[in-house]
């Protein structure tokens, strides 16, 4: 008999050692009595409820009314040229970029563009905007990257860039990607564009996924256009019942080499993607154009990185609209963040849809023709010289 309730107490003995090592609550918390990491989790989970619940509280939705989501970008942008902007800036600004003029009404547009498709999807725009439009010049940039940068001591000169970071003094428009152009790859071999199309058919994707028949998993692809995608794509191969991360090809694919030593996944169209609850956004060369797409899945957008923006990101608020994820993550810190959002559904779903409500009803097509004409109208009142039609331009 002795020997019959010695058995049982040590067996209780080893569970409730074991225990002290494994147990974690239902509501997420681990109880630090009884799990070795649960201080570390617990400090994680605190800090993002907190972090949620200041951004929460301090939010203020912007009002719908003729894109206002947008005008302290544009006020922010053109500050710098608050006393006028002078021939001999436009002057520099054009040796950077393409050249533009609205002379009576009409369009014109050096010869020679770099990227055709990039400047038809800017025309698309200017095109139907110019009949309204003082007589004004323009430099455009289609490149990738922003051109002055106040850092390493460039003069003030009015480039329009599509993206910048925030030590740069180039003015922001919409890409051109709103229309045509954007990364060309097999699902999209002409560019992505028509955001008024992908609007339609990633909303209605996001009807055939509903949130309770989303993959809890975080989801991510793309080429490897930066180090910072790294870490979720070794988190992935090391969990991949939590990430479905893989790269893809891009141009500058030469071996698996330059896919982290593993074979080229295949694309995936923006649809598709709805079919996961947590998606990943990273910068590429620039900003990235896929930030927008992911929202109208419904999904919870995960935004790694805050240094490029494009016009519209800056009325998205991080916990509010989307999780933010610092560039220097961790592999860890990333599974901490998705699992406490695997731990409180509710909250998860609520930001999803407060991100795509708030991208559904404030970046529509109409609201980047409002950005356009609002840019272009307080842009030419600038101007302290006189417009002069130059005569190598082209018509569009």
């Amino acid at each position: 008999m002795f020997t019959y309730i010695f058995t049982l107490f040590f067996l209780s003995y080893l569970i409730s050692l074991n225990a002290d090592n494994e147990f974690c609550t239902g509501e997420g918390f681990c109880n630090t009595d009884h799990n070795k990491y649960s201080r570390e989790i617990n400090e994680w989970y605190s800090k993002i409820n907190s972090e949620i619940n200041l951004a929460i509280d301090q939010y203020i939705p912007c009002q719908r009314v003729n894109c206002s989501c947008y005008k302290s970008v544009i006020d922010q942008d053109l500050k710098p040229f608050k006393d006028g902007i002078t021939k001999e800036q436009y002057a520099q600004a054009r040796t950077k970029a393409t050249k533009y003029q609205i002379i009576d009404g009409t369009l014109f547009r050096e010869k020679d563009c770099p990227f055709p498709a990039r400047c038809a999807g800017i025309e698309h725009y200017l095109s139907a905007l110019a009949p309204n439009m003082p007589n004004i010049e323009l430099a455009i940039n289609t490149r990738d990257w922003p051109q002055i940068n106040r850092a390493w001591g460039h003069s003030q000169a009015p480039v329009l860039s599509f993206s910048k970071m925030r030590d740069y003094y180039d003015i922001m428009y919409p890409a051109w990607s709103f229309w045509e152009g954007g990364p060309a790859i097999s699902l999209y071999p002409t560019g992505i564009g028509r955001w008024d199309k992908h609007r339609e058919s990633i909303s209605a994707a996001a009807e055939k996924w509903p949130w309770q028949k989303k993959e809890t998993k975080a989801f991510f692809r793309g080429s490897r256009t930066s180090e910072e995608r790294d870490a979720l794509i070794l988190l992935s191969r090391a969990n991949p019942d939590i990430v479905d991360a893989q790269y893809t090809k891009n141009q500058a694919w030469k071996s698996d080499a330059d896919t982290l030593y593993a074979p080229p996944a295949s694309e995936v169209s923006f649809e598709d993607h709805c079919k996961y609850k947590y998606l990943f956004n990273f910068k590429g060369v620039a900003a990235s154009f896929r930030l927008k797409h992911l929202f109208l899945c419904k999904s919870l957008v995960f935004h790694v990185g805050s240094e490029w923006v494009e016009f519209f990101y800056t009325s998205l608020k991080p916990w509010v609209h989307y999780v933010p994820i610092n560039s220097k993550a961790t592999q860890e810190e990333i599974r901490l963040t998705i699992e406490y959002f695997k731990e409180h559904d509710n909250i998860a779903k609520e930001i999803a849809d407060r991100g795509f409500q708030h991208i559904w009803d404030n970046l529509t097509d109409k609201d980047v023709k409002c950005y356009w004409r609002k840019l272009l109208k307080k842009y030419s009142k600038l101007i302290n010289y006189d417009i002069v039609k130059d005569n190598d331009l082209i018509k569009i």
